[in-house]
C-alpha cells in the first residue's frame, strides 16, 4: 500500500535542501519518492495521506541506550513506584527477573518512539532488553563509529519522525507508524 506523509516542511538530511510543503512516498518499508505534495498525490491518486502538521525528519539516534535500558528501571504504572525511571539505590531495592527487565525496556522503548527516537547507540548485553528493542522496530547502532539517523532517500528505509515545534507527532520505523501523539 501506497502512503503519503506530508507536512509544512520535509528535511530529508545529508546536506539536501529543505522541501516546504514537501511529503514522503512510503511503499511497504522503504522510501519510493520525496518530493512536493502535489507532486507525488497527482501521479498517486489512490495513496493514503497522512497529513501532520510541523515537519517531517530523520528520526532521533539516542546516544544513552545501556543507560536508560539496562541500568533504569521504567515502572508499570500499575506499581506504586511513580512515573520516572528509577536508577541507583532505588533500582538496587528491586527484584529485577529477565521477564522484569524486559518489560521495563518495552515501556523505555515507548518513551524513546514518544521522542521520535529511530535508533540508539549501544552496545546492549541483556539479552531480554536486546529482544525488547529489536522487536520495535528501533536499532542498535554501535558507539564506536560515526552514527547517525538515515536521510530521506528514495529506496532507504522509511524511518523518520515528525516533529510540531520541539513536540513528536508521530515515529515511522520501515514503514511502521510506531507512535502517534494522541
Amino acid at each position: 500500500m501506497l502512503t503519503i506523509h506530508t507536512a509544512d516542511l520535509v528535511v530529508p538530511g545529508d546536506g539536501r535542501a529543505p522541501l516546504p510543503g514537501g511529503a514522503v512516498l512510503v511503499e511497504g518499508r522503504r522510501i519510493a519518492a520525496v518530493e512536493p505534495y502535489e507532486d507525488l498525490v497527482a501521479a498517486h491518486p489512490t495513496a493514503r495521506v497522512r497529513r501532520w502538521p510541523g515537519r517531517i525528519t530523520p528520526g532521533l539516534l539516542h546516544p544513552h541506550g545501556p543507560e536508560l535500558l539496562e541500568r533504569s528501571y521504567h515502572p508499570d504504572p500499575r506499581e506504586d513506584l511513580g512515573a520516572e525511571p528509577l536508577t541507583g539505590e532505588a533500582l538496587s531495592a528491586l527484584a529485577m527477573t529477565d521477564a522484569r527487565w524486559g518489560a521495563s525496556a518495552r515501556r523505555g522503548v515507548q518513551r524513546l518512539l514518544a521522542q521520535g527516537t529511530v535508533a540508539v547507540i549501544g552496545p546492549l548485553q541483556r539479552p531480554t532488553v536486546i529482544d525488547a528493542v529489536h522487536r520495535s522496530g528501533l536499532t542498535i547502532q554501535d558507539g564506536s563509529t560515526e552514527a547517525a539517523p538515515p536521510p530521506l532517500l528514495p529506496d532507504a528505509d522509511a524511518t523518520f519522525a515528525i516533529f510540531s515545534g520541539t513536540e513528536c507527532v508521530a515515529t515511522v520505523i520501515r514503514g511502521r507508524l510506531l507512535h502517534r501523539r494522541r
